[in-house]
């Protein structure tokens, strides 16, 4: 691995093409290094782990908005919709679009936490879309989404975008584009340009997840799916990109980022170097933000010690610098006390997440996150009595560059009201690769299981693991129908309409 220096030059100060980043990224994905068995079988692991996630939110109202969206561009020989008959074909944008909202809305798969947040199986729904629409096999279908993970991984262990509240999308972008160039095999030139492009049109503003959170948080990477693919198609017809993205004197970093003095080391793979960066990412146990996954699994083992939550005073969770500024009463958000918000605002309330993980033992998708759950008088007596504090050990644990040593969660000290205390600490979570039970292939499918329940066939669960299960192995035809089927009167938006423009 190695890091490459990324500055603002000024235009007088030319810099070569092939010591851009962006020219580095484009190289490193075209290197045809050959992909090992452990990587391989986390990419199965991981197209499963957001199937099941689709699946669960088919019927919520902004994935049915976003499969409508879909449905109004139907293309023959084009791309799956989750949930959708898989002889129905749309335009691969618009498949992406659908399918990458419907694996984020639930907030329940893979992540990777460093200098930025990221979720980068983000990246799966455009590149499998694309293979879909022209063609392409298992082994391309591989490439693409290791080439993409390798991307989007290491610009968030490099770059932070919400110091200089940016959304997390301005990495996902160019990874998408790079994956996608990497399985078409297009050439360096092209990728080149299609990741600039990506990235000069990715970048928004991190109030996306301040304070009324909204639907958006979960059309945001489906957005970026877009604006990857459109980027892609662009180049391979000849045109370019604003360049340099990253170090030209109006760039990103110059004005969006660090500034013209700003300077980042950006780690790649060398050439002939495995691409190994999946392995790094985590998956998500609970649906709820990843930095509350350690904590759930505290609460729960710490429920036991309380026998009447009443006679709690207070509960101060001490925790990394992005927990609390970001999840928690660092943040400043009075929506996070809310028993009124949104799913989307309970979803980055730890002190929301934690009072009815500590009352329940456990966690559920659907239940913890219900109206009736979230405004049940104890609850919000025990919710209120919640505040985090940043403490220097789990920041720079959060930070740490060995994977190993990383830790997201914190050490909560329960006050009770007779002055005794109740403390414990976790570092990660127990499904973490570090952690107390790391999830394997059959955790991914036992969570498939539980989240299709009811909402599948036992055959078309049995279809779509098998085809996953044989990725390296998947002829284009295969591919195409590397999607989980709802029987079509459980599906809502599952024709045309006229509600909207399209």
């Amino acid at each position: 691995m190695q890091k490459h220096l990324v500055r603002v030059y000024p235009s007088k100060e030319k810099i070569d093409r092939k010591d851009q980043l962006a020219w580095k990224i484009a190289e490193m994905v075209m290197d045809p290094t050959p992909i090992k068995a452990d990587v391989t079988d986390m990419v199965i692991n991981r197209i499963i782990d957001n199937a099941s996630v689709a699946i669960a939110s088919a019927n919520r109202r902004p994935v049915a908005s976003a499969r409508a969206m879909a449905l109004a561009h139907p293309r023959a020989g084009g791309a799956t919709v989750f949930g959708m008959p898989n002889d129905q074909k749309f335009s691969a944008e618009w498949a992406a679009w659908a399918n990458g909202t419907a694996v984020r809305e639930l907030d329940y798969h893979d992540t990777f936490l460093a200098a930025d947040y990221s979720h980068p199986g983000d990246n799966i729904p455009p590149i499998l879309a694309v293979a879909q629409q022209l063609g392409k096999n298992g082994k391309d279908l591989l490439r693409g989404i290791v080439a993409g993970y390798e991307v989007h991984v290491n610009l968030v262990k490099a770059i932070c975008l919400h110091e200089f509240k940016k959304d997390h999308i301005a990495h996902l972008c160019p990874g998408s584009a790079a994956g996608i160039g990497a399985m078409l095999n297009l050439p360096t030139e092209t990728v080149y340009q299609a990741i600039q492009q990506a990235v000069h049109v990715s970048f928004s503003t991190r109030q996306s997840r301040k304070g009324e959170i909204s639907s958006w948080k979960a059309y945001a990477p489906a957005h970026s799916s877009k604006l990857a693919i459109e980027a892609v198609d662009r180049c391979m017809r000849g045109e370019g990109a604003p360049s340099p993205i990253y170090e030209g004197e109006d760039s990103v970093i110059a004005y969006m980022l660090a500034g013209k003095n700003g300077k980042y080391e950006v780690p790649l793979p060398e050439k002939g170097e495995e691409k190994r960066a999946i392995l790094e990412t985590y998956t998500k146990e609970h649906s709820a933000e990843y930095q509350s996954q350690a904590l759930i699994d505290l609460a729960a083992r710490m429920k036991d010690k309380i026998s009447n939550f009443e006679d709690v005073k207070e509960i101060v969770i001490h925790t990394s610098h992005h927990t609390h500024y970001v999840i928690g009463t660092g943040a400043g958000d009075p929506q996070k006390m809310d028993p009124k918000a949104s799913r989307e605002t309970l979803d980055h309330s730890i002190m929301y997440i934690f009072a009815v993980a500590l009352q329940d033992g456990t966690w559920h998708h659907v239940k913890s996150y219900a109206p009736e759950r979230a405004q049940r008088a104890d609850t919000v007596r025990l919710w209120h009595k919640i505040r985090t504090v940043e403490d220097p050990k789990w920041t720079e644990a959060y930070h740490a560059q060995d994977p190993d040593k990383k830790r997201f969660g914190g050490r909560v000290e329960i006050t009770m009201n007779n002055g005794t205390q109740i403390v414990d600490e976790l570092g990660v979570a127990n499904a973490h690769p570090a952690g107390a039970k790391p999830f394997k292939r059959a955790d991914y499918i036992r969570k498939f299981d539980i989240l299709t329940e009811s909402i599948i066939t036992k055959d078309e669960r049995n279809r779509f693991i098998s085809l996953c299960e044989n990725l390296l192995d998947l002829t284009p035809a295969q591919v195409q129908e590397l999607n989980v089927q709802i029987p079509i009167a459980q599906l809502i938006n599952n024709k045309r309409d006229t509600q909207g423009i399209f």
